[in-house]
């Protein structure tokens, strides 16, 4: 089996606030100040990245020393911790100097201050709010783009020099607050790891899909991935090395991963798959890995179709178990061509919520949900159950024959992330959060999950196509819609949220 590929960890930069004119007015404030930046620290290292604390900026000249030290560092993303009260002027040459993406955490030590025994030190270390208004006028004349978190801290003690309970880390308002940091450095994380990302593109795209094409220029200049293009004699050259045993091996890996289907299926085109089927399926998949290897892919988008009895056509005939396989080992698989949508299965992915391959099948108005899914790769880890593997006496719509999966979605909640391409030559994200229920699905030997969105079919469907989507999109398990927004602010890629 291959080994999944390691996810790289976002790198974070965080400095606190401060105003250097307080340190000798007010024994210990500074102290204090840093010990609630190295609490936030800490916790943003538990959100699994890689965090750079530079301290207090206090004056223009740390400012300016702060800036060069994030760029040293490679920030995706700085947190701005308010502290308390620092002239605005101190923090610009920061984000002038460093252009990582800017988000201010106005967090408050407590609930409510001491008003009968609180002194101005006192004050002035639960003043974060009062130095966010000046801060944000000016980024806003200085053309620079920054993001707000208000509530609180935090805290599940109280420092000692401390006049008030700072006990918080039970309050809503610090759950919400935390909420939204995690989600930040969420994004961070796809943007480092999109930035590099190798794209492979095998074959071409399924003739006459006009939504389907993409400009890869395009792609890599708004996502910072690299597309490889591939022919089918990369993947026949690793078809003639897979070895019987290799095969063989391959085969049981199938086996512990998917139940094989009997032959009850309603559609006689879907049935036990054969032998034959199953051993070229195990074959062709050895050979995909090996490609993934040999060029390093952390993706890959594909279709093909040869002249009938092409050497070619067999190939991508078992194609479809493999590249389920490769999808659940964090390479996601897109078919027909659709590059868009594997970046959307990106990533769902490196977030760890999945992203299977959907399209419209049909709608249940009885019940009131969509059937979403495809006859291609399925994404096995957020499967409902073991997936059914059925042969297939032809792919619909393709040429050949082979190997297909029959799954659904496990029930629960669910968000949809398309990615299409805007008249300008933009991408854009369509962003829907709904429930996958445990409907009943067909057996045909295709990937198909019932869902029920807040509204309607009808409507929602009124809102989806008015958005000019790609008839793809990526499921995924979770409310990720904030999440998937957040991702698209760091990419500069515009989203809209469908069906609130």
């Amino acid at each position: 089996m291959m080994t999944r590929k390691e996810v790289k960890k976002p790198r974070i930069g965080i400095y606190s606030m401060g105003l250097k004119h307080y340190w000798g007015q007010f024994p210990g404030l500074r102290e204090r100040l840093i010990e609630y930046g190295e609490f936030i620290v800490r916790s943003v290292e538990d959100f699994g990245a890689e965090v750079y604390y530079y301290g207090l900026v206090d004056c223009e000249q740390e400012g300016q020393k702060a800036g060069c030290y994030f760029n040293e560092k490679n920030v995706d993303l700085i947190f701005i911790h308010s502290a308390t009260y620092v002239t605005s002027a101190s923090i610009l040459p920061v984000h002038q100097i460093c252009k990582a993406p800017a988000v201010v955490l106005n967090l408050q030590p407590a609930a409510r201050i001491n008003y009968e025994k609180t002194t101005t030190g006192e004050w002035l270390a639960h003043c974060g709010a009062c130095p966010v208004p000046e801060v944000s006028n000016a980024f806003n004349r200085a053309g620079i783009k920054y993001h707000v978190v208000n509530g609180l801290l935090g805290l599940d003690y109280t420092p000692v020099i401390s006049m008030t309970d700072e006990v918080t880390a039970h309050r809503p308002e610090a759950k919400r607050a935390w909420k939204k940091i995690e989600e930040w450095v969420l994004a961070a994380k796809v943007k480092r790891n999109l930035e590099g990302a190798r794209f492979g593109f095998l074959g071409n795209t399924y003739s006459g899909m006009l939504d389907m094409y993409s400009d890869f220029t395009m792609f890599q200049a708004q996502t910072g991935a690299h597309v490889e293009v591939l022919e089918m004699c990369d993947l026949d050259r690793m078809l003639q090395s897979v070895t019987e045993e290799e095969t063989e091996e391959k085969r049981k890996e199938i086996e512990e991963f998917f139940t094989i289907s009997g032959d009850a299926a309603a559609d006689p085109l879907a049935q036990k798959p054969t032998e034959e089927q199953m051993n070229w399926s195990a074959k062709i998949a050895a050979a995909q890995e090996k490609m993934v290897e040999e060029f390093d892919l952390d993706a890959l988008t594909y279709y093909y179709h040869g002249a009938p009895g092409n050497h070619y056509e067999d190939m991508q005939g078992g194609f479809i178990v493999g590249h389920s396989l490769l999808t659940a080992e964090g390479i996601p698989c897109a078919g027909e061509g659709d590059l868009k949508t594997c970046l959307a299965m990106k990533i769902c992915d490196i977030l760890g919520k999945g992203g299977s391959f959907c399209e419209i099948v049909t709608v249940d108005y009885e019940d009131g949900t969509i059937l979403l899914g495809h006859d291609g790769p399925f994404h096995l880890e957020i499967a409902k159950g073991k997936p059914i593997l059925r042969g297939m006496g032809l792919y619909h719509g393709k040429q050949g024959t082979g190997v297909s999966v029959e799954a659904k979605v496990r029930a629960g909640d669910i968000t949809n992330l398309g990615c299409t391409q805007t008249i300008d030559g933009k991408l854009k994200f369509i962003i829907t959060e709904a429930e996958s229920t445990d409907g009943t699905i067909m057996t045909i030997g295709n990937t198909q999950t019932p869902v029920k969105f807040k509204k309607d079919p009808d409507s929602f469907m009124d809102e989806w196509f008015a958005e000019a989507p790609t008839h793809h999109f990526a499921m995924s398990v979770g409310h990720n819609g904030s999440l998937y927004e957040k991702v698209a602010e760091l990419l500069e890629i515009p989203a809209v949220v469908l069906d609130k």
